[in-house]
């Protein structure tokens, strides 16, 4: 029966660039080992793919449908569906210092990174260097070739929880399968972590999930459900918010503790900012005017330091001015016109 999209399916394959023969990728670690492109870290074996999801390159996605299981098949990518074409706005020149500033010496074929502005890092390699300049080209090294891959359809996956576990690998290899539990339903799956919570990077648990539920969703599965969710292993922890719990802190600030203290501001502190704020919006224009005539008569060193102090004080003297400055200036008009009744006698 032939491979069709949406179909998961497992497939060793080996990639070669057509102009050279070079072999640039392979599942198989004998052939890796002899190409000298073995990575110590890498996983061998058939791997798992969902047909058209994007696991591979775009251009062997595309020819995988058709294919029948236990068939090997030589498949040949155009560069615009494999590494893109070439684009000569990516070749850049430099100058010969900017290297030597940072102790470089360039030569044709040395590989460099740069950060660019917007943060994205781009790795390039140099071209020439001649007449104190240096030509670096920011394509990818296959850019503009063709490619030859050689596919072998090693099985084809039918058995729902399995499909699930095949994906699970692709995303999570470095997860333990065999621990996760898995429920799968007609539209809906469950995949629970719990097993292994303790024993993965948060981090790769988060990245993976979000991944895997694309590719669920991809193969049909509406309902996906992650046990713990992304919200859940994005929370913070309690020692991570670098809080007490929330019963602690009751205590805490009953006690007198002067770190809870900090996180509660005062009667006096709240109420003499309302006071303030009123202040702001309800003082009329001419209150400059009564302040002065109030203060009149006053030493000097007695007004300066009355404008000493606190925040606070100025707040309290000044609402308390606001509140009585009627009845002083009743009080002194009544003492000017005693004055001038005894003047007249």
């Amino acid at each position: 029966m032939a491979i069709k999209k949406g179909d998961v399916i497992r497939i060793h394959y080996t990639g070669k660039v057509r102009e050279t023969g070079e072999i640039f990728d392979t599942t198989y670690e004998k052939v890796a080992k002899e190409a000298g492109i073995y990575n110590e870290k890498g996983i061998y074996g058939p791997v798992p793919v969902a047909v058209g999801a994007g696991h591979v390159i775009k251009g062997l996605d595309e020819q995988l449908a058709g294919l029948e299981v236990g068939k090997k098949y030589e498949i040949t990518v155009q560069p615009e569906n494999g590494f893109g074409k070439r684009d000569p706005k990516l070749i850049k020149i430099f100058t010969l210092g900017q290297f030597r500033r940072q102790g470089l010496r360039p030569f044709p074929g040395m590989p460099i990174e740069i950060e660019t502005e917007g943060g994205r890092k781009l790795k390039g390699r140099v071209l020439t260097v001649s007449g104190g300049r240096v030509r670096v080209d920011f394509n990818h090294p296959y850019a503009g070739k063709h490619l030859v891959y050689e596919v072998e359809v090693v099985e084809k996956i039918g058995d729902p929880i399995e499909r699930v576990k095949a994906l699970l690998e692709l995303r999570m290899p470095s997860v333990d399968h065999e621990k996760v539990l898995i429920e799968v339903g007609e539209k809906d799956v469950t995949v629970d972590f719990t097993p292994v919570h303790n024993e993965v990077d948060k981090n790769t648990l988060v990245l993976g999930e979000i991944l895997l539920e694309s590719d669920l969703k991809f193969i049909g599965y509406e309902e996906i459900t992650f046990k713990p969710g992304v919200d859940e292993l994005l929370k913070p922890s309690e020692e991570e918010a670098g809080e007490e719990p929330s019963e602690e802190i009751g205590e805490g600030v009953a006690e007198g503790n002067p770190k809870m203290e900090k996180k509660v501001p005062s009667e006096e502190t709240t109420e003499e900012r309302t006071e303030e704020k009123a202040e702001i919006q309800e003082e009329p224009e001419n209150e400059k005017a009564k302040e002065a005539e109030t203060t009149k008569g006053k030493p000097e060193d007695e007004d300066r330091n009355s404008r000493k102090g606190t925040k606070g004080r100025k707040t309290r003297r000044t609402t308390t001015r606001k509140t009585s400055s009627k009845k002083k200036t009743k009080a002194a008009a009544g003492k000017m016109e005693d004055e001038k009744a005894a003047g007249s006698e």
